[in-house]
């Protein structure tokens, strides 16, 4: 958001206050006030006019400038209705030499996830991409997809949903262990993890610096089940708790992730204390085979540490399948 309407919407939450106070204080001209305020009325912020002054008496319900306003993040944030695949346009904003931008949509026709699977992304989801530049080596990027899993499960679990993190990149519901499971939306007993979250990050540059990190994340939050792809568990925060507010849904994942990725060691510390994966059976296909064992341990940078019954394998990428105890 540009400073100055910033600054504007900042003395609105504040007012009442006139326009000629908010000239003055803002040192531009009446006129520009006006345009400002008018600008934001055209965005969705409801602005109240009267002999005491200007007053801001609502905030849309999404979009860039909705997410910038109160974000405790030093984020900008560039909105879409709909667009083919936010990761897609934030890596021409990377290359642009863009940091610290997200692209944020309502709406996703093209959406990628691991193993350029489709990510199906209607309307009423939280569809996002950061373009991170960290000075870190190449080897510390996969911290940043388990401090977005993080940073999605915090605020999932603020919105009142148990998430957990199932290696290396889905935030799920359920522990897909118990005997009679727990409830579903209908009632029925369900033991799968059902997917709420997945995250899928790129990124450029040497070994002993990255250029940049793409972050992706996709968050199934006020969609219906049914539209979402059937061949897999899936759920949503309104499967789940009935529909959320978006705009602070979202700042609440940019505010963890901002903090979180000033302690990338410390962030997968935190990440062992929600995953659903440490200590179940598991099966990971990976390039050079499948490792099947249980899942002991996650060594920074993100590498999953398995116990085979004869030694332990250190998985840095594959699969994961969760299996039923024996």
């Amino acid at each position: 958001m540009q400073e100055t309407r910033r600054r504007v919407l900042e003395a609105l939450a504040d007012g009442p206050v006139t326009g000629p106070e908010l000239a003055d204080s803002l040192d531009v001209s009446r006129a520009a006030v006006w345009k400002h305020v008018e600008a934001l009325r055209e965005v969705g912020f409801t602005i109240a006019s009267d002999d005491d002054g200007y007053v801001l008496d609502g905030v849309p319900e999404f979009g860039a400038e909705a997410v910038e306003f109160g974000l405790d993040a030093p984020f900008e944030v560039e909105y879409h209705d709909s667009i083919d695949s936010t990761n897609r346009r934030a890596r021409e904003l990377a290359q642009d030499d863009a940091g610290d931008v997200v692209v944020l949509a309502d709406e996703q026709t093209g959406g990628k996830g691991r193993l350029d699977r489709a990510w199906s992304s209607p309307s009423g989801g939280i569809w996002l991409s950061l373009v991170l530049r960290p000075e870190v080596p190449a080897a510390h990027v996969p911290a940043f997809t388990l401090a977005t899993a993080v940073a999605v499960t915090r605020a999932a679990r603020e919105a009142g949903v148990d998430a957990r993190i199932k290696w290396p990149n889905d935030v799920v519901v359920g522990d897909g262990v118990g005997p009679e499971g727990r409830p579903n939306g209908d009632g029925e007993a369900v033991d799968e993890e059902l997917k709420l979250a997945g995250i899928l990050t790129e990124t450029q540059g040497e070994a002993d610096r990255v250029s940049w990190v793409v972050v992706g994340v996709g968050i199934n939050a006020n969609v219906d089940v049914a539209d979402l792809p059937a061949e897999r568990g899936v759920t949503s925060l309104r499967q789940e708790v009935g529909d959320v507010d978006r705009r602070v849904f979202t700042q609440r994942v940019l505010e963890a992730l901002d903090e979180l990725r000033d302690d990338l060691p410390g962030a997968v510390e935190e990440w062992t204390e929600y995953a659903s994966t440490l200590g179940k059976r598991v099966r990971v296909e990976t390039p050079g085979g499948t490792v099947e064992g249980e899942a002991v341990d996650v060594e920074f940078p993100g590498a999953l540490v398995i116990d085979t019954g004869d030694e332990r394998v250190t998985v840095t990428a594959g699969d994961c399948e969760h299996l039923r105890p024996v």
